[in-house]
Formats: C-alpha cells, structure tokens, sequence
C-alpha cells in the first residue's frame, strides 16, 4: 500500500493523467529516504527484485479479484499495481512521460501489427 502522507495537488480533482504523474512525483521523492518512516523508501532499499515482485504480485491479486468479479476489489488491487509500477519506474529512470509517449505511438496502429513489429 501506497504511503499515505503523499500529497496530491489540490488542482488535481480528477483521477486521469495526472494523478499517475503526481504519484510518480511523490514516489520518487522518497528514493533514498529513512525506509523506517515510508514504504516506498523501504521498498527502494529493498531493490529493484523485490519491487518487481511487488508489481507481479499486485498484478496477479488484480487478475483474481477480475476473475471473481469483485469490481470493489478490482478497484482497489488496481491502485495498488498502478503504485507499485510508479515505484518501479522511478528505481528503473523511468518517467510517466516515457510510457505516455510509447502509448501514443502506438495509437492508430492495429493490436497484431504492433505485436508483429515487436517480433522482428
């Protein structure tokens, strides 16, 4: 679960873009913090494995909680993988804006030409 005391801004009064980017912010913030005081710095300490692992887990408790369609629980596991794979950009140097640009190429492109291309 995501560090409680991040804030968000309070011009963000929608869940879209931006929030995943405030996240984003806030989660980096705490790459080298005191892990006794915030999840996110211990699972930085932890490493890249373990945040990984983190971002599996949460997405196999997403597909299982779909799978038992509890739209609750598909909800909330959904917030949960979407913080972890923050977490995991930011230990990779990774930015929101990189995969926005990457979802924005591929917009206007058929599904199975785009999986094609990639095996070339």
């Amino acid at each position: 679960m995501a560090d409680m005391n991040m804030t968000v801004p309070a011009s963000l009064d929608v869940l879209d873009r931006h929030t995943l980017d405030a996240l984003y912010a806030a989660v980096a913030s705490r790459k080298g913090g005191d892990p006794e005081a915030s999840y996110t710095a211990k699972l930085f300490a932890k490493g890249r494995k373990k945040i990984a692992q983190k971002v599996g887990e949460e997405g196999v408790e997403t597909a299982i909680a779909a799978v038992a369609e509890e739209k609750r629980d598909v909800i909330s596991e959904s917030a949960d993988l979407l913080y972890h794979l923050t977490v995991l950009w930011a230990d990779c140097g990774i930015t929101p804006d990189e995969v926005w640009n990457e979802l924005r190429q591929r917009f206007g492109t058929s599904g199975v030409m785009e999986k094609k291309a990639r095996k070339k």
